[in-house]
């Protein structure tokens, strides 16, 4: 029996839901954040029940030694929360460069900073939640210690991070722990084995009875500490007593009468709406017409190259402001420049003229849209020992260049590639919507947005679409399913086309909105094990 061929088509549909409903790629994620709606929680109870569990049984893509972003709708106002963690102060950038590295390295102990899931669940927890995290953390727990079967996805990711990582930590002391943790000698496993991960049980346990604290400013961070100082790394106590989540403002832009709200930098949710703002200035053709990819891919690729050399930690100083980048007057500027063919981007000057993604709503309108990373797979490959706790690799998002606003330095939070999505129309709730995968996720943003906005997609519909997905220069990989007479278009207007048979690369997603009804109307990504769980 093959567990991950399907050779033939399949269709999801719409899941409605009167009460609340929960998406996310993993069942028994959504399954845990419905059991707390059930017991009475709200969204943001269910959001922090699915992340939990996300980090047990999807662990290839994130991990509790991750970061996080939240959008939470609630009293009627949308909530942003960055719970992403800075470089320790022992590290810096001549000391990454002085080992010989041009770029920051993926594995090991230069790309780690301050983990933030812990915290996000906390802080979100304390300031919306009405269960409390003993309770909202209990499934994970239970499937640490007790097992959970392996999904076809999970399989063939953990299968693909395990390569990866097992060909970098081979023989290398400090990965040991990763190698013991998450193989069985050096084999991944397979799709419907059944996997115990205690050391997470007893960690996750110990963040619940502690609201996280312990993992911060307690015993967990007095273990992290011991171990940086014995193995060479450089992330110590004093780093982690230091970081608290913060609560920050929201940005949008308008489309079409809708606004799509993303998280300020240092993520990269700027992009998507950069975008939006160059194509709210057009007509786009129906989605049958090859223009209309090409305009996105154009819009999209103006406002990339715009985000990767100007997007930064805003603490430590942005050439140009979040308000400038977005000024309408800008983005007709750039949208001046799209043509009938292709164009190699350049970045513009405002002042001229890797994860895992959820989304909840309860009966009562709250909504939250949440995204949590290891970054790269396992992240740095480096587990500390009885403990479970991979810490991630976010730090890779800096670059070594001394001239860059986003170069590395203690304290400073690197370039960001995890974003969740909002929409709002009129001032109200549509509802959260989010597409991970690295820097796909914005491209993704943006293509699910205009599925829904523009091309009146409903939220399964808007998920199951083919995508696009521009990788630099004039190169766009296409998704199996894109018709051929769109890719031979674009190759006309100069689009360098390669068609990918792996959908891996473009993005998994989820969506819930609120329809004329009241009903909730949600979307699973068929690139994931996903499931809509609602009642």
């Amino acid at each position: 029996m093959n567990l991950h061929s399907y050779p033939y088509p399949s269709q999801r549909r719409v899941t409605f839901a009167p009460n609340g409903v929960v998406c996310t790629s993993q069942q028994l994620a959504a399954q845990a954040g419905l059991e707390m709606l059930k017991k009475g929680g709200n969204a943001v109870d269910a959001a922090i029940a699915t992340a939990a569990c996300l980090t047990v049984v999807e662990p290839c893509s994130n991990g509790i030694g991750g970061d996080a972003f939240a959008l939470v709708w609630a009293g009627g106002k949308l909530h942003a929360l960055n719970s992403t963690g800075f470089c320790p102060a022992l590290l810096t950038a001549d000391m990454v460069r002085a080992e010989g590295h041009k770029v920051m390295p993926t594995h090991g102990f230069f790309p780690q900073t301050v983990p933030g899931i812990p915290a996000a669940w906390a802080e979100l927890s304390a300031k919306f939640g009405s269960l409390p995290m003993t309770e909202l953390l209990a499934p994970a727990i239970s499937y640490a210690e007790n097992g959970f079967a392996i999904g076809a996805t999970v399989a063939e990711k953990w299968q693909e991070a395990a390569n990866k990582t097992y060909a970098y930590v081979k023989d290398k002391p400090e990965f040991a722990e990763w190698y013991r943790v998450f193989t069985k000698d050096g084999e991944a496993p397979k799709a419907g084995d059944i996997y115990r991960l205690p050391d997470h049980a007893k960690t996750l346990r110990e963040i619940a009875e502690t609201k996280s604290e312990s993992f911060y400013r307690g015993a967990i961070a007095d273990k992290i500490d011991a171990y940086m100082k014995s193995a060479g790394g450089y992330l110590r106590k004093e780093d982690l007593a230091k970081f608290y989540p913060e609560w920050v403002e929201p940005i949008k832009a308008s489309y079409k009468g809708y606004d799509v709200w993303e998280l300020p930098p240092n993520g990269q949710g700027m992009i998507a709406l950069m975008a939006l703002n160059i194509l709210d200035g057009v007509e786009l053709p129906a989605l049958e017409d090859p223009k209309s990819w090409h305009l996105q891919i154009e819009a999209l690729k103006l406002a990339a190259i715009d985000a990767y050399k100007y997007i930064a930690d805003p603490k430590f100083g942005m050439e140009f402001t979040p308000e400038q980048l977005l000024d309408p007057a800008y983005a007709a500027r750039r949208r001046a420049l799209i043509g009938d063919k292709a164009m190699l981007p350049e970045a513009g000057n405002p002042t001229d003229g890797g994860t895992v993604y959820l989304c909840t709503a309860d009966k009562d309108g709250n909504m939250v849209s949440f995204i949590q990373s290891n970054y790269n797979g396992f992240g740095s490959g480096v587990v500390i020992p009885g403990t479970g706790i991979a810490i991630h690799n976010r730090g890779k998002g800096f670059y070594l260049d001394a001239d860059s606003k986003n170069c590395l330095a203690p304290g400073k939070r690197p370039y960001h590639t995890i974003i969740p999505g909002f929409i709002t129309k009129d001032g109200e709730a549509v509802g959260p919507f989010g597409v991970m995968g690295a820097f796909m996720q914005p491209q993704g943003h943006l293509q699910t947005a205009l599925k829904l906005i523009e091309y009146h997609h409903n939220p399964q519909a808007a998920l199951d679409a083919p995508r696009w997905y521009w990788t630099g220069g004039k190169t766009v990989q296409l998704e199996h399913g894109v018709p051929l007479y769109i890719a031979r278009a674009l190759e006309q207007m100069g689009h360098e086309i390669q068609y990918s048979i792996d959908r891996s690369p473009f993005g998994r997603g989820q969506m819930i909105i609120r329809t004329e009804q009241g009903t909730l109307a949600a979307g699973t990504d068929p690139r994931c094990d996903g499931a809509a769980a609602a009642y």
